[in-house]
């Protein structure tokens, strides 16, 4: 297995079995992370609230939300890939973060936290391991996969606050993309907000969910000049993971169970809602699209 499969100026093949054009053709392989040493750590706005608020961690509740969650993948068909747990790493359950998918293959991410930024070496193990092509590995400074979405085919999108990731590895994923001739929007905001994922997320195709109170007005009609219809919900509902939501496909999303308002207003679109409750990992700074990587979805160009 090569290390990096990126061809210099573009032109790299498209892997037969892995791989996403998108963030909502069908869900057919999950990478999640283990819940098994998982504990709140200081470091981001939703956290810290959680603990001013007076609420308090309870790992049995986090396990038995951890399994509620994979059970709804299950029930939609998923097959489930879990990285192996490493006692070092209390916030391995945020797969999102270390690695993310592109149509070429994997790239290996940087993490800021330096009790996340050994979370790079199970989620290169096991990519290696499962014989996933590595598109590439970042160099240029922490950037992380909160931060990024392949939005569809020919676009993609990177978040950054100078904090969880930085301007000048996101231009390193920017270069990367435009060489294999895809959009790719950068859009920079408050280390408030954590990630993009937390101001917005893909329900369906053309379809997002958008705190656009709290968003810059170019995001939202940026969106809209690429088709994506907005739905909006209120910053209070993005500063409890409103945004966090996985479409899995054929005009399916997991939503978190707190996100009523959103729940409502994707089942008045027509989708079908799985609506586990990650509550207790949600507190501690991430919900259910910071839990997982996609590693294969159908193809939609």
């Amino acid at each position: 297995m090569q290390l990096r499969t990126r061809k210099e100026g573009g032109g790299t093949p498209r892997p037969s079995r892995w791989g996403i054009d998108s963030e909502y053709g069908r869900l057919r392989d999950v990478l999640i992370g283990p819940v098994d040493h998982f504990s709140w750590q200081a470091g981001n706005a939703v956290a810290q609230r959680a603990e001013r608020v007076g609420l308090k961690f309870d790992f049995a509740a986090a396990c038995a939300q951890h399994g509620e969650m994979l059970d709804a993948y299950r029930q939609a068909g998923v097959n489930i890939h879990i990285l192996r747990p490493s006692s070092e790493l209390p916030y391995q359950v945020f797969a999102r973060d270390s690695s993310v998918m592109t149509p070429w293959g994997a790239v290996i991410m940087q993490l800021q936290k330096p009790y996340r930024r050994g979370e790079y070496a199970e989620c290169l193990r096991f990519y290696l391991e499962a014989g996933i092509p590595i598109y590439d590995l970042v160099t240029a400074g922490n950037v992380e996969g909160g931060d990024f979405m392949v939005l569809k085919p020919g676009v993609a999108a990177c978040g950054y606050s100078g904090e969880r990731s930085i301007e000048p590895a996101v231009r390193q994923l920017q270069s990367w993309f435009q060489a294999e001739g895809w959009e790719f929007y950068t859009y920079a905001f408050d280390s408030h907000f954590l990630h993009l994922d937390v101001q917005m997320g893909m329900l369906a195709e053309n379809l997002a969910v958008v705190c656009v109170e709290a968003v810059e007005p170019e995001l939202v009609e940026w969106l809209q000049g690429r088709g994506i219809r907005v739905i909006p919900v209120p910053y209070s509902d993005a500063m409890q993971l409103g945004c966090n939501v996985v479409a899995l496909g054929d005009e399916r999303v997991l939503v978190p169970a707190s996100s009523k308002n959103l729940i409502a207003a994707c089942r008045a679109e027509g989708l079908t809602v799985y609506a586990p409750d990650v509550s207790m990992i949600g507190n501690g700074g991430g919900a259910v699209h910071c839990m997982c990587q996609a590693l294969h979805r159908d193809s939609v160009a």
